[in-house]
């Protein structure tokens, strides 16, 4: 997992025992099997091959044999495999190592944000009318739900999500409406959970009381 924007490193787990010199091999990362990440040929760094959206950001660290994949975006999800060859001959080389990773992005969601949508003033035979709003953010999350207290007693409800992801950043924004009687008996405190995926915990907004 990577933060949005931030630094990824993709380790090719090579242990290199037998202590072969890098002159000796061919080290390349390639994204889904089609794309070639980044190229070492001998021991030089080798651009020809390299998919135009990895040009200019990738860096490689030969003794740590890992890989860092600079400005992390939603489009770099996806299974990375590095894959290193040993020289045989002058025309023939062998497979001797190859390990695989997963790439999941994360981009933070904005506090959630309860907005009251009726206008007028609140009677007690009335309805509360109200939306909660979250953006920025990725994966898609699970749920939002509602949570209305008053005394000791909460109430949790689970409202429809009005989910939407921007075309260029790929991120999401997400909404969700609560429409109640208005709450007569005593003070009552309403706020919204976002859940998020991928052990992601859950955000939640400041309480409303009404």
């Amino acid at each position: 997992k990577a933060y949005l924007h931030h630094t990824v490193y993709l380790s090719c787990y090579f242990p290199n025992s037998q202590k072969i010199d890098v002159k000796n091999l061919i080290i390349f990362w390639q994204k889904d099997t089609n794309k070639v990440v980044h190229e070492v040929y001998y021991g030089q760094e080798k651009h020809e091959n390299l998919s135009p959206e990895y040009i200019n950001r990738t860096k490689v660290d030969m003794g740590k044999w890992t890989l860092q994949l600079l400005n992390a975006g939603v489009e770099d999800e996806g299974r990375y495999q590095c894959i290193v060859m040993q020289k045989i001959t002058e025309r023939s080389t062998e497979v001797i190592h190859k390990s695989e990773c997963s790439l999941h992005i994360i981009a933070n969601y904005s506090q959630p944000e309860i907005t009251e949508l009726h206008s007028r003033e609140l009677k007690p035979s009335g309805y509360l009318n109200l939306s909660c709003s979250s953006s920025g953010g990725y994966p898609e999350p699970k749920e939002m739900t509602w949570l209305i207290s008053h005394e000791n007693i909460t109430h949790s409800s689970t409202a429809p999500m009005d989910v939407s992801q921007d075309a260029v950043t790929k991120l999401y924004n997400v909404t969700s409406k609560l429409n109640i009687p208005v709450p007569t008996k005593s003070r009552t405190n309403i706020s919204c959970w976002l859940h998020l995926r991928e052990q992601l915990g859950s955000l939640v907004s400041v309480p409303l009381g009404i």
